[in-house]
């Protein structure tokens, strides 16, 4: 081999070498772009369901305090009852 040909060998191999890494910066910064977006979606999307959650929280919250403010003594009667109901559960559990 000649010097001349082994000159443009080791040349073309720096080329693409020198293409080969612009190729994998290129894919690095497209993928760096795709997960970006997908998070920025997913942050825009539990914005939503948290906002109906809470939502949906104060108004069960509003229900149970007007229920308890109309009939107080049937809503202590009804958590006495949960209660006992969750301590047999819970006992029976650890035998």
């Amino acid at each position: 081999m000649s010097a001349f040909s082994t000159n443009t060998a080791i040349e073309d191999a720096r080329d693409a070498a020198a293409e080969a890494e612009r190729s994998i910066q290129e894919l690095a910064k497209r993928a760096e772009r795709a997960l970006h977006e997908g998070i920025e979606t997913i942050r825009s999307q539990s914005r939503g369901y948290a906002d109906t959650a809470a939502e949906r929280l104060d108004t069960t919250q509003r229900y149970v305090v007007d229920r308890v403010h109309e009939r107080p003594l049937t809503a202590t009667l009804a958590a006495l009852g949960v209660g006992v109901l969750v301590g047999f559960l819970l006992s029976g559990r650890s035998r």
